[in-house]
């Protein structure tokens, strides 16, 4: 974007430090001016759930806190000596320098640096985040491809039958990324493939990534986030690529992901077939249960829907609210802000919800935009439910609607390892949505009782 925006739901390039953080033994090492670190994990990790700075992160990132002395003089000198000291003072598998504007412009260059260390076999990568670079989902992109060009490097790829490398969620952006590469790796476990989630609680850290050359697939799980990688890794080390632009919520949309994925990798049809029965059974016996509930109250329930979020999880969430529970959407915002060519791939990706609600996805990354369109929709409607971040939370509490916490800033709800991917994440949805019907204070006195 070239304009300024209000209300924005991403961070520059540089808060790809989140990132780095997600690898389990990853360190963040930030050439860039006072402050810019901070203030990229405030907001992509505390205004991401509460998610916590962790080892290494927010107040303990290494920074050169570059100033004018750096600008006039240059800056290589003293990212050298932070990364030494770095290297001496924090325990970690792997060193990621990523340098902000003010590296940017005066040209530092944080590859050539972070280089003179790898020489000498230490485990350092250097990648140019600076923030006119793009926001943090290209930031993500970028140092991604730096730790394959830089640390994963150059080697013969031993491809093991089965390994497959998970891309999806950006870490922290998304705030609900550990639990949704815990339940996308344990679907795809179940097919009997072995999975490199790569970030998180479920990764094996730098190991995994070591491996990345071996995988027999890679696996993008997004419309277009990532889609840089898996073409870079195919022409890397010759590793093919399945694109599935549509996050799975609920039953219908999982077991055709499962379908799909299994089909591509050649898992055999039986035991797909098998997984999904097992699945869908459990899931249904507990939709089953829930409706009792809908047949109850069907009269102060939601079915109008607005969604503001990035491409995946927007896509994701309004396929499953319209296709599994009967949801109509009057406004889908997509708000990660991708090119005009990366948008024709979410728009393709929107299909799965229905070609008829085409005109209702837009694509906005100014949140006071989105705000004001979906108060002028709603008017004096009661019956929507709003998904979105505590912008959009405000706009339900006025209205006395519905509201999901789905895409950032969240600052009212602690996340740790939830999620709505998959089935287990399509009955959490239900749970979280209708029991929201209790905050507004109007059910019956039959289910609700003050």
């Amino acid at each position: 974007m070239s304009s300024l925006i209000e209300k924005p739901r991403f961070s520059c390039a540089l808060a790809a430090q989140q990132t780095v953080l997600a690898i389990p033994g990853g360190i963040p090492v930030i050439h860039a001016g006072p402050g810019c670190a901070s203030k990229a994990a405030g907001f992509a990790a505390f205004q991401s759930g509460l998610q916590g700075e962790g080892y290494a992160g927010r107040t303990h990132i290494s920074c050169t806190n570059a100033g004018e002395k750096e600008v006039v003089f240059g800056g290589e000198k003293n990212l050298e000596q932070v990364i030494d000291g770095a290297l001496k003072v924090l325990k970690g598998d792997l060193f990621v320098a990523l340098s902000g504007c003010t590296a940017g412009i005066i040209g530092d260059d944080t590859a050539q640096v972070a280089s003179t260390f790898a020489r000498d076999g230490e485990p350092v990568v250097g990648v140019d985040t600076a923030g006119f670079k793009g926001n943090n989902y290209i930031g993500h992109e970028l140092v991604v491809n730096a730790i394959v060009d830089q640390y994963v490097g150059k080697v013969e790829p031993s491809v093991k039958k089965g390994l497959v490398n998970l891309w999806t969620v950006v870490p922290f952006q998304d705030p609900f990324w550990r639990g949704d590469l815990e339940e996308l790796k344990s679907l795809l476990e179940k097919l009997g493939l072995t999975v490199n989630v790569l970030f998180g609680y479920g990764s094996e850290g730098v190991a995994e990534w070591k491996e990345i050359p071996n995988a027999e697939y890679n696996i993008l799980v997004s419309p277009w986030v990532g889609l840089e990688i898996v073409k870079h890794l195919e022409k890397k080390y010759g590793t093919p690529y399945i694109h599935y632009p549509v996050l799975p919520m609920g039953a219908k949309a999982t077991s055709k992901f499962l379908r799909t994925i299994g089909k591509e990798v050649g898992v055999d049809e039986q035991t797909v077939e098998k997984v999904i029965k097992k699945e869908e059974k459990r899931y249904y016996d507990y939709f089953i249960s829930f409706s009792d509930f809908v047949a109850e109250q069907r009269n102060v329930l939601p079915y109008e829907l607005y969604v503001a979020a990035d491409s995946t999880y927007a896509v994701g969430i309004t396929d499953y609210l319209v296709n599994e529970l009967g949801f109509i959407p009057y406004g889908v915002y997509v708000n990660d802000d991708p090119s005009s060519e990366k948008a024709d791939l979410v728009k393709e990706a929107y299909k799965a919800v229905g070609e008829e609600y085409a005109d209702t996805l837009q694509f906005q990354a100014d949140g006071g935009l989105i705000t004001r369109d979906i108060d002028k929709k709603l008017g004096k409607s009661k019956k929507a439910l709003i998904c979105g971040s505590y912008w959009e939370r405000c706009i339900a509490k006025d209205t006395n609607n519905f509201f999901l916490h789905l895409s950032l800033p969240i600052s009212a709800e602690i996340i740790t390892n939830s999620s709505y991917v998959g089935y287990n994440g399509g009955l959490r949805l239900i749970e979280k949505i209708y029991s929201y019907a209790f905050n507004r204070g109007n059910l019956s006195s039959r289910t609700h009782v003050e």
